[in-house]
């Protein structure tokens, strides 16, 4: 299974060096065919390299231009002190709850065989676990 593989291919060649030696001949057109073109029309490309410098700066100012994120509102608040308060009790009110379905699910995960009733029943405990701590935990 752990076999050593051993290789005959020489350390020199890797896969750029073989790509390079692949297409060696049509880089070395291209690059002769360009340099042949820039001797021979350097006014040209000279107004092309302006015509697209002015024209990236034109698009950079007007149409890739970043938008403004909107104002957002803050919420406003009636009475903070009796909402805080309301949360705590909510949030006890859940965890209690939790409390009592843990209980049950504890109960019945001790049972040695379980009826289909069970079943549904652990089910169900275990959903509602769920449920209610993604409300306890919002954060997260």
């Amino acid at each position: 299974m752990f076999k050593k593989i051993t290789s005959n291919r020489d350390p020199k060649d890797t896969v750029f060096s073989e790509i390079k030696k692949e297409f060696r001949p049509y880089f070395s057109k291209t690059g002769t065919f360009l340099k042949h073109c820039a001797e021979r029309y350097p006014v040209f490309l000279f107004w092309m390299m302006v015509i697209n410098i002015t024209l990236s700066v034109i698009l950079v100012s007007t149409v890739f231009r970043r938008k403004d994120e909107p104002v957002k509102k803050p919420a406003i608040k009636v009475s903070p002190i009796s909402d805080g308060f309301d949360q705590i009790v909510a949030a006890g009110h859940r965890l209690k709850i939790t409390l009592d379905l843990k209980r049950q699910v504890d109960s019945l995960a001790h049972l040695k065989q379980l009826t289909a009733a069970d079943s549904a029943a652990l089910l169900k405990d275990l959903d509602s676990i769920q449920h209610l701590q993604i409300h306890l935990n919002p954060k997260k």
